[in-house]
């Protein structure tokens, strides 16, 4: 049961792996792959039972975890950590075999159908995750459930900023799993840069964009596929026709989970001017509702994670040229940040131009959703998330005009466990979460099976090249038929001019000829029949 208890827990300090150490974990990895160790379905299943009961029996460890990590309220470490891990190895296991068994390939031509093509979905082999520090377990495992679902040796490397939390993931892996399969590599930039030197199948990495295009160049030397899950400028459009209500509740819960210190909370907020007074009403007697006696004296709400963080968060502030129109409190000592909104009047302000990361927001106002639109896609033009509170037109307006990793419509980041989630351009690439988060370890391998009695149908390929086999090639190999011109003009009738020739008009006044003379022709020999 989450409770805001302190319970006596006991986490041992967190201890770098030497780096002599990490080339051979990684070698012992390969070596359990290639014995086909994580292969057998079965197998899979077993081990993500285990991490279940790991999970379920160390829960009150990860709530101490996250408090003396983030300052989260147990509440929170349940709502956005724990439960997220449980129930997310329930559904893999629940649907492993569905989703893992062989496909039969689709949309295949009529002609292929007899080398029953499929997709087998094969492991990558071995791959390393890289977890951050603002949901240090559901962001450093999630994935590792699917990548254990998939078949994979998996190396683990959580954040270093998250001490406690780190510490708990090693002994809940470490504690459970085969080693020989499942390693946890603990350390700062200098062991995570020993890691990204070996070769890997795959990476995924949830961080920041400076530390992706690290991970990405580094990969680029093996020729080594990625999955980064980064951050972004993320844009709030409030548009005239919202529920200023709605907005700021709503708003105000996504700035103050986890202190702000998640990816898909907005950075900014572009209002029109003329609901921003209700808004900003509603923000007030929002906030009083969530914290009563202030954020700061509440056990609900966090702390920044780091001192460097809380610097940079405070620099954002005091270098902006905005005014503060809501919160604005700060306290170095105990790493707090109020719920902070800024008005700003520049797109240059740095409430804008740096990704916040925290509970301090920018605020501009603009004439109408148009706007809005072009000034998001001018301060970044793919963000992980946009929210978008207004009507059914100003939504599709925005689902139309720019492009995001995902998109919350009259919501700030409501995260749907199972649906796939991931960045576009430079707030990331690839996709996981439910089935996501296997197939994203996953190779799609294609395959055919081609039986003996087809020979005679395979001689259409080869030599001696024939007239007569030329005239068949393009059945034999299942090439269609255009229904178009070539003005690219669709029309049901175009295919009519392989057999009739000139445009479609005229070959299809040709093929109802062609018809009636048929028809006639039917209706005489029925009348000779008869006779």
């Amino acid at each position: 049961m989450a409770t805001n208890k302190r319970t006596e827990v006991e986490i041992a300090p967190l201890e770098f792996t030497p780096i002599d150490q990490i080339p051979r974990k990684v070698a012992t990895l390969r070596e359990s792959f290639s014995q086909r160790k994580t292969r057998p379905i079965e197998f899979r299943k077993v081990v993500l039972r285990k991490l279940y009961w790991a999970v379920e029996d160390n829960k009150e460890r990860i709530a101490e975890a996250l408090s003396r990590d983030l300052g989260k309220h147990a509440y929170e470490a349940f709502m956005a950590e724990i439960y997220w891990m449980t129930g997310d190895i329930l559904h893999i296991v629940n649907n492993m075999d569905k989703w893992l068994k062989d496909e039969a390939a689709s949309d295949i031509p009529f002609m292929w159908k007899s080398v029953n093509p499929k997709i087998r979905k094969d492991p990558m082999g071995t791959v390393l995750i890289i977890g951050p520090s603002n949901y240090p377990f559901q962001l450093t495992m999630l994935p590792l459930f699917g990548a254990i679902a998939a078949g994979n040796t998996v190396a683990i490397k959580p954040s270093e900023i998250t001490p406690n939390s780190s510490r708990i993931i090693q002994e809940i892996i470490e504690s459970t799993l085969d080693p020989s399969c499942y390693a946890v590599v603990q350390g700062g930039a200098e062991e995570t840069q020993a890691l990204l030197a070996e070769k890997w199948d795959k990476i995924f990495f949830t961080g920041s964009a400076a530390v992706g295009r690290i991970v990405a160049k580094a990969a680029a030397v093996h020729l080594t596929p990625v999955v980064l899950e980064l951050g972004g400028l993320n844009p709030a459009i409030v548009t005239r026709n919202a529920n200023p209500r709605l907005v700021a509740r709503r708003l105000l819960w996504a700035k103050s989970m986890n202190a702000g210190q998640t990816c898909t909370a907005h950075n900014y907020i572009l209002i029109e001017k003329s609901i921003l007074p209700a808004v900003l009403e509603e923000f007030k007697k929002a906030y009083k509702d969530f914290y009563p006696n202030g954020s700061r004296d509440s056990p609900d709400y966090g702390r920044i994670v780091t001192d460097k963080a809380f610097q940079r968060l405070k620099g954002m502030l005091d270098n902006s040229q905005g005014k503060i129109i809501f919160g604005g409190t700060l306290n170095e000592k105990e790493r707090y940040i109020e719920q902070t909104l800024v008005q700003v009047d520049s797109l240059e302000d740095s409430m804008i131009v740096n990704e916040a990361f925290g509970p301090i927001c920018a605020v501009y106002p603009v004439n109408d959703v148009d706007e809005a639109i072009q000034i998001a896609n001018k301060v970044h033009d793919t963000p992980l998330g946009i929210s978008v509170f207004g009507s059914s037109s100003d939504h599709e307006k925005v689902l139309e005009g720019t492009r995001s990793g995902n998109v919350s419509l009259n919501d700030a980041q409501p995260h749907v466990n199972t649906l796939a989630f991931g960045g576009v351009g430079e707030s990331g690439m690839g996709q996981y979460r439910g089935r996501a988060s296997v197939d994203v370890f996953l190779h799609h391998r294609p395959y055919t099976k081609t039986p003996s009695w087809a020979e005679s149908l395979l001689d259409l390929r080869y030599p001696p090249y024939t007239p007569t086999k030329f005239k068949w090639l393009r059945l034999g190999l299942g090439v269609g038929t255009p229904d178009f011109d070539r003005d690219g003009r669709k029309s049901p009738w175009t295919w009519l001019r392989l057999l009739f020739g000139g445009s479609p008009k005229l070959a299809a006044s040709k093929a109802m000829a062609v018809a009636i003379v048929l028809f006639l022709v039917q209706k005489y020999l029925q009348r000779l029949a008869k006779q």
